[in-house]
């Protein structure tokens, strides 16, 4: 944001404060507590959660500072490049040796800084989020609410081994210079895209649109630019593809550009797995909550202002719905992670309206085995709609209209494979060194000229930029 002065070009980052509501079906403790709400107002979070656990308030201030040292020890590593440890293995020249054992040096701080609670990290990195939850809280809307940061987007439960990266991918970053905080942008999210444009336009780039891109013009192994659909060429020497690992290798270079070596074998082998289905809805009013019902006054309660999580009481529930979605199908409750950002930002809606944005999971790219129809979608929302009308009556009959995409949408919409919003899943085997691959995890390629630079490179996934800063500075290091 800084390089770019993408708030010079119009870009407004509204904090999203509390950052999560917890609505409960039933109330979740012996007080009668029936929501909870975590934000950066220590003493309100405290007793929110002290309503169902004193023990977990406490130690909610412990936690919170332990992820906070882990997720600063690990942001190092999301603004440099990985080492590559094919080359330093495979290559005999010192060389290069030494190239990639200066790229390992922020690995080796992140280490000596850590010192005893590497072991911590490590945990974190490989065991269940449930289990570290478990050692952690005793009281189930807390954990749960935590948890769902550590399967948002992807194929996993909070049981699945490795579980916790996530958890900490979602807490690591920050907006307005307040670690971890996330924010709403002013104008939907399209204005990232536009203020990001306009910084380009500003320094004498040309952005052309409604132009896709045939396939990549390869000659002996080395890029020469683009093809468009439309048979036009534009030649360069260089060419950037944000688009995932296999859009790039399998889709856009010609046959037999690349070799039928390892690294083909390994694009292939990419998890994509998504359990995503996107539903964004125009309402005629707020969502009123049963366990906190909208003042009469008409004004937009805080707990609107962050990520409200439904069908989220326990683990339990997330686990079931990740279950059925493995057999094929999808719960009758869906985890819903809901955000209502015109409570922040009213140049989204009317006056009194609202724009409702729901993060759905758990459901199959193909719903037991076959193409999503308008049908299967319509079922699937009225599901997702009656859910959210057990924490607040009435939320259908607010509905003016909405969208749905499965994960056969966002594939086929935006060129996400699989549906995935990561370009790829976040587990270990498919980070840092290994992501994309082995062989090319340093934005190259074994296209001359051909460079990674979206989220299925290094460090993945996430509203950041990373992966496209570091493949720019590669760039400039080969030019």
């Amino acid at each position: 944001m800084e390089d770019l002065q993408l708030e010079r070009h119009g870009l407004v980052v509204y904090t999203r404060d509390p950052s999560s509501y917890t609505p409960l079906l039933e109330p979740g403790s012996k007080t009668g507590a029936q929501s909870l709400l975590l934000g950066r107002d220590h003493a309100r979070t405290h007793r929110s959660i002290a309503a169902f656990s004193p023990r977990d308030a406490d130690q909610f201030v412990r936690y919170e500072e332990q992820m906070g040292r882990l997720a600063a020890s690990l942001e190092p590593l999301l603004d440099n490049p990985p080492f590559n440890l094919h080359h330093l293995l495979a290559s005999s020249g010192l060389r290069a040796k030494a190239r990639e054992l200066e790229r390992a040096r922020p690995l080796y701080r992140m280490a000596s800084q850590l010192g005893p609670q590497l072991l911590q990290l490590y945990e974190l990195l490989t065991a269940p989020t449930s289990r570290i939850l478990d050692r952690w809280f005793e009281s189930e809307p807390l954990k749960a609410t935590l948890a769902t940061d550590s399967v948002i987007g992807a194929m996993i439960s909070p049981d699945t081994p490795g579980s916790g990266y996530v958890l900490l991918h979602h807490v690591m970053g920050g907006v307005n210079n307040i670690p971890g905080a996330w924010g709403f942008v002013h104008g939907g999210m399209g204005s990232v895209s536009k203020a990001i444009a306009e910084s380009a336009q500003a320094r004498g780039a040309k952005i052309f649109t409604d132009a896709p891109v045939s396939h990549i013009k390869v000659v002996n192994g080395k890029t020469e630019g683009v093809v468009l659909a439309d048979g036009s060429e534009v030649d360069a020497p260089v060419v950037l593809s944000n688009a995932t690992p296999k859009v790039t290798f399998e889709n856009l270079l010609p046959p037999d550009s690349l070799p039928e070596d390892d690294f083909l074998a390994s694009v292939r082998r990419i998890d994509y797995a998504s359990p995503v289905t996107k539903i964004n809805v125009a309402v005629s009013r707020l969502p009123n909550f049963l366990a906190d019902p909208n003042p009469v006054s008409g004004d937009c309660p805080d707990h609107f202002h962050g990520t409200i999580h439904l069908n989220s009481d326990s683990c339990a529930m997330i686990d079931t719905a990740y279950r059925a979605c493995q057999q094929g199908g999808y719960a009758d409750r869906p985890v819903i992670e809901m955000t209502v950002p015109s409570s922040l930002d009213d140049s989204l809606a009317p006056k009194g309206a609202h724009v409702v944005q729901l993060f759905t999971q758990y459901t199959p790219k193909l719903l037991h085995g076959k193409r999503w129809t308008q049908e299967d979608k319509d079922r699937y929302t009225r599901t997702v709609f009656k859910c959210i009308d057990d924490y607040a009556p009435g939320f259908s009959a607010s509905v003016v209209g909405s969208d749905v995409l499965t994960p056969q949408d966002l594939e086929e919409t935006f060129g996400l494979t699989g549906g995935n919003i990561f370009h790829g899943g976040m587990s270990l085997d498919q980070l840092y060194f290994m992501r994309p691959t082995p062989e090319y995890c340093d934005y190259r390629s074994p296209i001359g000229g051909l460079y990674l630079c979206g989220s299925g490179a290094h460090p993945g996934g996430g509203v950041m930029g990373a992966p496209g800063r570091l493949c720019a500075l590669e760039v400039l290091r080969d030019s």
